[in-house]
């Protein structure tokens, strides 16, 4: 991602935001439907080596501050789960296959989703979780008094914005239902954040 022009990443903060896009005219703006999926990937640094001090450059840690840093933070607020991928030791490719199969996934997500079509079976516009505003979310994302004091230590301690609030309720709210539990508990809201906290390597 860091690859692309500063100004072109700047571009899909509001198709992100709204699941629109506008496109502006001397006569005319005109709004397309544009919802979509955005999955991004990005090296530490452009060497690669951030975390390798044998092989990192000479600009380490610098570059990898540079490098990360043509996202922009309100961009980067946008991206619901934010997951580091460490390097594979070559010892560990001839490891057995750990956790669960695919299979196995592919049903438990299947099942999350019909229950979210159920839950907004009243709502045509609205289909999973992330359709979800306002009072609907607060509503079927309500926090007991241990997951809201979690949510505002993190708050405090990361400067949670209410954008990343809102993006973390309705995260826990589909890992609840990945976990076939009808009401969101801290363990839900703990793995939510766990996602957007900031890690080392972040700009």
């Amino acid at each position: 991602m860091p690859e692309f022009p500063r100004a072109v990443l700047e571009t899909l903060r509001q198709p992100v935001e709204t699941g629109e896009v506008m496109v502006a005219r001397a006569n005319a703006h005109i709004r397309y439907p544009c919802r979509f999926l955005l999955v991004a990937a990005a090296n530490p640094c452009r060497c690669g080596h951030l975390a390798d001090a044998g092989r990192a450059c000479s600009k380490a840690p610098n570059c990898g501050e540079d490098y990360l840093g043509r996202i922009s933070g309100p961009m980067m607020d946008r991206f619901d789960l934010r997951i580091d991928v460490p390097a594979v030791a070559y010892s560990d490719l001839d490891l057995p296959p750990s956790g669960d199969t695919s299979a196995h996934v592919a049903a438990r997500v299947a099942q999350a989703r019909a229950v979210q079509e159920t839950r907004f079976a009243d709502f045509p516009d609205l289909r999973t979780n992330a359709d979800a505003e306002g009072n609907l979310l607060e509503g079927i994302a309500t926090l007991d008094t241990e997951s809201r004091a979690l949510m505002t230590r993190a708050a405090d301690r990361f400067g949670l914005s209410a954008r990343g609030y809102h993006r973390v309720l309705r995260v826990a709210r589909t890992i609840a239902d990945l976990d076939g539990t009808a009401e969101v508990q801290r363990p839900h809201v703990a793995e939510a954040l766990s996602y957007r906290m900031p890690s080392s390597n972040d700009a």
